[in-house]
């Protein structure tokens, strides 16, 4: 099918939309139409497709941010300008969204967004700006970048979502996100209202921790790769197509790893080996971790053939729940947990270079990131890879810049115990949320010189702590709170 027609299709069969009601925001944004409706003519133009696992660039042909941190290297974090000393432009929706939710023996209230909880930010062809996400309220939501207004109908799920959902990167108009209701969904964006597809009910593939998926699916040459909690990574061949005007696909389980050995067990003492990243891809190598601490790489070349063999192996001691980042050269960064404090940790550090073609000696350079006081240390947010220098936030509350080369740390500030948000860099500007346990803020800073960050401003959002990552695209901010709502910062 001719392109233009693939990306028209994200929006309905027709290409014409028509939207819901505009909520009241909470702060006192401009003033929003109650809907969007839109009309767009064929033909469409997109960008070319982007060789899979292009460091620093966008993934795929549809332009915007379509994955948790951009790409299936987790090396490219949206479009800027960044906004200068942002304001609250709008939030959504007009009261918290909140559901409970029992993990364990523990049933509680949890409201807004978590960890990850990156949106998705597109151009849609018609003009609109879309922002898509998934929230503790049990559902997925659907907003103008502009306004705030809802363009598609919310689609519901049985439990809360914690991670970030994913975009078709190749114009196909579908979604792919996990929830805590146990199901890896793909739904449908071209018909009146999101409709399902298909689901991997974690359920059906026992494993070892849980069914939840926190993991962002990463979508590549028409196959689906995701972990679960319950420990297995899984391959999935989509077959996308169209069939009488509507989007279709046809799910295939090509390869199931599970990211589990007894001798990984004997180590951590305990059988929690739950994948809780997201995966990170570059060419024909795959990576993933788990809470066990073990990080894995394998060669997908023959992935279609059902062969999936494992490369690399490594174990750093603690949980992982951070994704790997890969850099040009192919090296890997992982950011570690500090929870169990095993002899294992003290020897490896929290925050690695390693070096796949070494897998005897992986070890580039590490970081400790140890606790400040009684309690957990190392890093729960995935690092930003910048010009020479890899940023990283830390649990314990500080702001590191590494130099890439050697390990050095070579800049570090204070941003506040319990940073698990993602930092973003777009252009010359670095974006880190900080301020948690202070009621959540943003901050920016000038990297122009990249091992001396300037800061540029800190907008204070005052009414909860930011763990999520934010999505910056073309003069907006957009990131969730756990007060309960979701937000445009800009002018």
């Amino acid at each position: 099918m001719h392109r233009s027609i693939v990306v028209c299709a994200l929006l309905t069969t027709a290409c014409n939309l028509a939207v819901g009601p505009v909520t009241a925001p909470t702060t006192a944004p401009p003033p929003a139409p109650t809907t969007t409706s839109t009309t767009i003519s064929l033909p469409v133009t997109t960008r070319p497709a982007i060789p899979t696992g292009v460091v620093g660039r966008p993934h795929g042909s549809v332009p915007g941010l379509v994955q948790f941190r951009g790409n299936p290297s987790h090396t490219w974090y949206g479009l800027g300008p960044v906004p200068f000393d942002p304001e609250i432009a709008w939030s959504f929706p007009d009261s918290p969204m909140c559901s409970v939710s029992t993990v364990a023996d523990e049933t509680r209230q949890w409201c807004g967004t978590g960890w990850t909880g990156q949106p998705v930010v597109w151009e849609r062809p018609d003009g609109v700006t879309e922002v898509i996400f998934g929230a503790y309220d049990r559902a997925v939501h659907f907003l103008d970048a502009a306004t705030g207004a809802r363009t598609r109908p919310d689609f519901v799920t049985g439990d809360l979502i914690k991670g970030s959902v994913s975009l078709d990167p190749d114009g196909f108009p579908l979604l792919y996100f996990g929830s805590r209701d146990n199901k890896l969904r793909i739904v449908a964006l071209d018909r009146p209202e999101p409709t399902e597809l298909y689901a991997i009910d974690a359920s059906d593939h026992p494993g070892v921790w849980n069914n939840d998926w926190d993991g962002n699916p990463s979508i590549v040459n028409d196959i689906l790769y995701e972990g679960g909690e319950n420990g297995i990574l899984f391959a999935v061949q989509l077959n996308r197509s169209f069939i009488d005007g509507e989007v279709s696909v046809t799910p295939e389980i090509l390869v199931k790893v599970e990211g589990w050995t007894d001798e990984l067990f004997r180590s951590v003492g305990d059988r929690n080996a739950s994948i809780e990243s997201s995966v990170a891809i570059q060419g024909d190598r795959l990576y993933f971790t788990n809470s066990g601490g073990r990080v894995v790489g394998l060669d997908i070349s023959a992935i279609r053939s059902g062969v999936a063999p494992i490369v690399f192996d490594f174990w750093a001691g603690d949980d992982i729940d951070a994704s790997p980042v890969i850099d040009p050269d192919g090296s890997v960064y992982v950011a570690v947990e500090l929870e169990r404090f095993l002899p294992r940790a003290s020897e490896v550090g929290q925050l690695l270079k390693l070096d796949p073609t070494r897998p005897d000696d992986p070890i580039v350079w590490s970081v400790d990131v140890p606790p400040r006081e009684p309690g957990d240390g190392g890093l729960w947010a995935t690092p930003a890879l910048g010009d020479g220098v890899l940023y990283a936030a830390t649990h314990p509350g500080e702001l590191l810049a590494v130099d890439t080369k050697t390990g050095e740390v070579v800049w570090r500030d204070e941003i506040g115990f319990h940073a698990w948000s993602s930092p973003v860099l777009v252009d010359t500007t670095l974006v880190v949320a900080v301020d948690c346990d202070n009621g959540g803020a943003l901050r920016a800073y000038d990297v122009s010189n990249p091992r001396l960050p300037d800061e540029l401003w800190h907008r204070p959002l005052g009414t909860g702590c930011i763990e999520s990552t934010p999505a910056v695209w073309n003069g907006g901010i957009y990131v969730g709170s756990r007060d309960g709502f979701f937000y445009r910062f800009g002018r």
